[in-house]
């Protein structure tokens, strides 16, 4: 049996969460670079992929958040059955983290006690904790700033088995297009197909910690990530929604089991920005 600290725990959800507000995943830059270096992109694109492959360029040189809204804190925790916390309990590790991170690194405090009455924590806690269970010892923390644009445009549709594939595809396309620049694209799209009306959204959110370019291992998942893909880039909605392309940097799909009365979809999306940062205890 692994004993976890619960200060390893701490040390890894702050330094993470620094790192993550502050540079961007290797594959998020390439997409973005990449994006930047076409010859057959409308001006008004080229000058908003300027901007955006800059201002990551800034933020990392000094050390500075990439974006003024720092997110809510959404972390998952792959936890080894054969792993346990020292003491306490990991969502208090985790909160300790994020407090640290926002002192250390000054990120914006983003998080109100209740939805209704809006008084800040001014700590950015509770954060967003999702555990997912695995084999042996393995402790592996991802954590992923989630900043409320890109958030506000998530959707959940409970559709009908009949509606099938076609009906899914129609809602993911739909959600993306109807979000226009309130996400500022270029996008990463997360979607979760399966489970309930509570398990879609976690599917959803999950699938936005893949890494650019890596495909579903089921080759139906995969074939169908490449052509939402596609028609996305079509659209022609473009970078901050003005037009051009690419109007998503690459779409993920996560699914699970269901009952036989119901076809639950969700998306998520992540604006260019699509920050996540990820360890091994």
């Amino acid at each position: 049996m692994r004993v976890i600290s619960p200060a390893a725990l701490e040390e890894a959800v702050c330094y993470l969460l620094k790192s993550a507000c502050v540079t961007l995943p290797e594959g998020v830059r390439q997409a973005l670079s990449h994006a930047q270096s076409r010859k057959d992109n409308t001006e008004r694109a080229q000058k908003v992929l300027d901007l955006i492959c800059e201002n990551a360029r800034l933020a990392e040189c000094e050390n500075l958040p990439v974006c003024q809204d720092t997110g809510s804190t959404v972390i998952f925790l792959e936890w080894g059955c054969q792993a346990v916390l020292e003491s306490g309990t990991i969502q208090e590790a985790c909160d300790k983290g994020v407090r640290r991170a926002v002192e250390e690194a000054f990120l914006r405090r983003s998080i109100v006690k209740d939805p209704l009455l809006r008084v800040n924590t001014d700590d950015n806690t509770p954060s967003l904790v999702t555990i997912i269970p695995a084999e042996g010892e393995k402790v592996k923390v991802t954590v992923l700033p989630k900043g409320a644009g890109c958030e506000n445009m998530t959707k959940l549709k409970m559709l009908r088995p009949a509606d099938g594939k076609e009906g899914v595809k129609e809602f993911i396309l739909e959600a993306v297009k109807s979000s226009g620049g309130n996400a500022c694209p270029p996008l990463v799209v997360g979607v979760g197909i399966g489970g309930d009306g509570s398990k879609a959204p976690t599917l959803s959110k999950k699938a936005l910690l893949r890494e650019i370019g890596h495909r579903n291992p089921d080759p139906y998942y995969a074939a169908f990530e490449e052509e939402l893909k596609a028609e996305l880039n079509e659209t022609g909605q473009g970078p901050l929604g003005l037009g051009g392309s690419p109007t998503v940097l690459d779409l993920f799909i996560e699914s699970a089991p269901c009952h036989i009365a119901s076809l639950p979809v969700a998306v998520s999306l992540n604006c260019h920005a699509a920050r996540c940062a990820s360890k091994e205890l």
